[in-house]
């Protein structure tokens, strides 16, 4: 690899014999596919940014143990200075895509390096834990190694749970094990950026049942074991970026985990049939805090440019003077306000663990999640609202404006502070935000990828101190004095 750029050598490692299937075929070649070309052309320059002399300090450290610049994902904070570290780095990332890839692998990352951090506690009763963990970050901070995460079961029938033999037979579960590893069976879903990942992280999500140990297992995944497929949805990724700018350029591709008898060896496999171990793994609090971080920073650049790309649609066609659009507008500055608030309130409430990591307060970091999926579907009506049916009155491309009726175009075309072309651009990009294949993903995402919003506000309820809320209304009415007898004259 030497001569080669991160961002090349990245890209010339998914060339290891996996198993990525789109259009019912097999895809030889991840690198040149065009479904994946502009995506992989935006991380290859983003991890090229680690090696650059005006980028590598703001998104990257060189670990304690010496070598290359690393990133900040990585970086195990000690102090709110190191928290913050982290935080610019994920900015620079976020603000770099505007919000639109949200598996960049620093979410991934920040949830190996938070298990690293808390190995001796998630590992108690664990046999090997702490060292493969150690071994396991150590080797992807160094190698650059691409994440994701594989966590849901299949929507096969919800009805149901693991006491059905027919659907327990379609969720992972291990079918036998030997001196080499675990052989497993079923599937996972829904694994964003699978196809250029190197590896999956590999857990249940929900709480597995003492007398279910089979499926009780967390594991790091390589993404080339024989019998490992990825089953892609539908490409949105559109070859023109000057017709489709965030199509075209950040369409994270999510796919189904197959296996189909996939041998991973023990090195790989961190915990296995242990219920209780592995949910005290999946709600480590220090992975979580410092993963909730990364997802926050991300979703505060995206709302900030639907605010922006709103703001700049409203004066393109001098609607920013109405009262009406002007609170609508105020509405999505409100909007990116409360999350940076929140954001702040996480990194202010920061506390040292009993292994010495400051992570942020997870409460606010929560809340800032719930907010973002109802605020992300929000923020699009409001585009819509304000654009109305001018993001259908645009021509089919921008070569139009040059065609034989180019100047009837540029004459009907314009805007009130902009040209034609102009115009049309910005239409264009807020259409493929709005009403692109692209764009209903990204709305469907905000809403669920955090899990069942319902379920998880209604957590909110469920695991607080709901005496401390409701002390302070009970002392009121103890102290109420009686009815007093009104004395007439």
């Amino acid at each position: 690899m030497s001569g080669k750029t991160r961002g090349q050598a990245f890209v010339e490692s998914l060339m290891d014999g996996r198993n990525v299937w789109l259009q019912g075929e097999r895809v030889e070649n991840v690198g040149l596919h065009p479904a994946f070309e502009g995506t992989l052309s935006t991380i290859g320059r983003l991890f090229d940014m680690l090696d650059h002399p005006d980028h590598q300090q703001k998104v990257g450290y060189i670990p304690e143990d010496g070598g290359r610049y690393a990133h900040s994902s990585f970086l195990l904070p000690r102090d709110a200075a190191q928290l913050e570290q982290r935080r610019h780095a994920f900015a620079v990332w976020a603000g770099d895509t505007y919000g639109a890839m949200s598996r960049l692998s620093d979410y991934a990352r920040s949830r190996v390096t938070g298990w690293y951090g808390d190995r001796e506690e998630i590992g108690r009763g664990v046999p090997h834990f702490a060292g493969k963990m150690e071994s396991y970050y150590r080797e992807a901070r160094d190698r650059d190694l691409f994440m994701t995460t594989a966590l849901r079961d299949p929507q096969i029938d919800r009805s149901k749970g693991l006491e059905d033999e027919h659907l327990a037979e379609h969720v992972l579960h291990v079918v036998s094990e030997n001196e080499e590893g675990l052989v497993l069976r079923g599937a996972k879903m829904i694994a964003t950026g699978a196809p250029y990942c190197h590896d999956f992280l590999v857990f249940p999500f929900h709480k597995v049942a003492e007398d279910k140990p089979g499926h009780a297992h967390a594991m790091i995944v390589p993404a080339n074991l024989p019998g490992l497929h990825m089953v892609c949805r539908d490409s949105f990724a559109a070859g023109n970026d000057r017709e489709q700018p965030l199509s075209a350029r950040y369409d994270e591709m999510d796919a189904v985990l197959i296996f189909d008898d996939v041998l991973v060896p023990w090195e790989r496999v961190l915990i296995h049939r242990d219920p209780e171990a592995v949910w005290r793994f999946r709600c480590n609090p220090t992975a979580n805090a410092l993963a909730f971080h990364q997802t926050v920073v991300r979703l505060q650049a995206k709302l900030e440019f639907v605010a922006g790309l709103a703001m700049a649609v409203a004066e393109a066609i001098g609607a920013e003077g109405f009262l009406h659009v002007q609170e609508k507008l105020g509405e999505l500055m409100v909007q990116v306000e409360t999350i940076q608030a929140l954001l702040i309130a996480s990194e202010a409430g920061a506390s040292g663990s009993s292994a010495g990591i400051w992570t942020p307060s997870l409460r606010p970091l929560e809340t800032a999640r719930l907010l973002g999926t109802k605020y992300y579907p929000r923020a699009l009506e409001v585009l819509q609202l304000i654009g109305a049916g001018g993001f259908i009155q645009v021509p089919s491309t921008l070569d139009d404006l040059y065609g034989p009726i180019g100047g009837l175009i540029g004459k009907y075309y314009g805007g009130a502070s902009v040209a034609a072309e102009e115009k049309v651009k910005l239409f264009k990009l807020a259409w493929d935000l709005l009403g692109s294949p692209f764009g209903s993903r990204h709305e469907l995402y905000e809403r669920f990828y955090a899990g069942d919003p319902l379920r998880a506000q209604a957590g909110f309820y469920t695991g607080a101190d709901k005496a401390s809320w409701t002390r302070p209304v009970k002392e009121l009415l103890a102290g109420m004095d009686s009815p007093r007898s009104m004395n007439l004259v």
